[in-house]
């Protein structure tokens, strides 16, 4: 018995691992996962969190700080040199100063750069992740409608050949049917190769095994597009808002350094020392006490320094720089987005040809088919053959190919135009609203 389940227990494991697994996901948990994984997403808030600690840096600077130390050694030889004390405790903190007020104003702008920041990012890998999904969605379908393809050219070639055998067909037709069949099979070779590509490219933005990963067909519609001009209204993107948001931060910076010199600033110390006996102080000096405390504040005036003048025109020079450029990346985006927007009517109305060219082939089809049931009537007419059969269903595969590649440019264009109205997030979020996450299917 024991010998038995051993063997049941290693045939378990054996076909376990054998076969294969497969992850089927669906739309928006590939994007929830991409979101919670995606490096550069990680980076951005790490940016983040970074300019966050800046802003408190400035800020905790009017804390006053507390350091405590030692001046304990041995006993001195004559007069004691320095002050041994045996603990002391100072403190410091910044009370007032133009240019703190500058600083800080320009660490918050650049806390609110790496935020719009970390919003384009995740909108640029949730726009990935949807195409990318979509993409292996059609390369699904499309590796299927190639099979079915590919079988139906072989059924062609054999009847092309028959007829061929039986004189009623000619040897450029079975050359023909033999390229068709040929150029059908590099087509499902492309088709493979993307489709791979795909699975590997989602694999790596969801963070799972790119083995056997698939999609669930849970896409939410997509809005329709329009190619009016004036629909574009004063939105702008994230990087846009970052641009500016640096921009502002720079010209802060160069303000505060402009107001550097001849402008007080004011800091304050206090410190406390309690003095050692054995280094005969005491001997010294007069009226000698072991505890001794100073508070005050300290008050300076910058009123000559050339290289702060450098540094000062340096920042000017960065703030015209930055300011400069964010123009340039708002006009680019400007001009992006209406490109985005006629691209994606052009495509749209493409995909809505296409459908029709399928739905037309399709009609044709059918009717084919009937004549095949029932004759054509005709008999001085050319009479429908089965070789006819199969080159109409080839044509109307090959519609329904053209149909999916479409629809996937269409969707594409969409996607990219919903980012570049700033309306991608919220599709996302109205896609999760109405169809909540589902779980990976093993």
């Amino acid at each position: 018995m024991l010998r038995i389940l051993r063997l049941c227990i290693a045939c378990s494991a054996f076909a376990s691992a054998v076969a294969p697994v497969y992850a089927q996901i669906s739309f928006t948990t590939a994007i929830d996962l991409a979101l919670k994984s995606s490096p550069k997403v990680l980076t951005a808030r790490a940016d983040v969190d970074k300019a966050l600690t800046v802003v408190q840096q400035l800020r905790d600077a009017y804390i006053p700080n507390v350091v405590g130390g030692s001046g304990l050694g041995p006993p001195s030889y004559g007069f004691p040199l320095g002050q041994p004390s045996i603990f002391n405790i100072t403190s410091q903190s910044l009370v007032f100063s133009y240019s703190q007020r500058d600083y800080l104003r320009a660490a918050q702008a650049s806390l609110d750069a790496a935020t719009f920041s970390l919003k384009d990012i995740r909108e640029s890998v949730a726009e990935d992740t949807a195409i990318t999904y979509l993409a292996l969605d059609r390369d699904t379908q499309r590796q299927a409608a190639l099979q079915e393809q590919q079988g139906l050219v072989d059924r062609l070639v054999s009847i092309v050949q028959d007829r061929l055998d039986a004189g009623q067909d000619t040897a450029i037709d079975l050359t023909t049917s033999r390229l068709t069949a040929a150029q059908i099979r590099l087509a499902r070779l492309r088709a493979e190769d993307e489709t791979t590509a795909d699975q590997a490219h989602l694999a790596r933005l969801i963070g799972l095994p790119a083995q056997a990963l698939s999609t669930s067909g849970s896409i939410p519609a997509l809005p329709a597009t329009s190619s009016d001009p004036a629909a574009t209204g004063p939105i702008t993107s994230p990087a846009v808002d970052s641009a500016y948001a640096i921009a502002r931060s720079k010209r802060e910076t160069a303000f505060g350094e402009a107001r550097y010199l001849w402008r007080p600033q004011i800091t304050f110390n206090g410190q406390y020392s309690r003095f050692a006996k054995f280094n005969n102080l005491q001997d010294y000096y007069f009226r000698f006490q072991q505890n001794n405390a100073a508070v005050g504040v300290q008050i300076t005036v910058p009123l000559y320094d050339v290289a702060h003048r450098a540094k000062e025109r340096e920042a000017a020079a960065d703030a015209a720089h930055a300011q400069h450029e964010a123009d340039t990346i708002r006009d680019q985006f400007f001009d992006s987005r209406l490109r985005a927007r006629h691209t994606a009517a052009e495509l749209s109305t493409r995909a809505e040809i296409a459908s029709l060219d399928q739905q037309l082939a399709q009609q044709q089809l059918e009717v084919l088919l009937v004549q095949l049931k029932a004759g054509s009537g005709n008999l001085s007419g050319p009479q429908m053959s089965p070789k006819d059969e199969q080159t109409a269903r080839i044509a109307e595969r090959e519609k329904f190919v053209a149909v999916l590649n479409a629809n996937f440019e269409a969707r594409q264009a969409a996607i990219s135009l919903m980012r570049a109205a700033g309306e991608l997030e919220g599709w996302i979020a109205a896609a999760v609203r109405a169809q909540p996450s589902i779980p990976l299917k093993p």
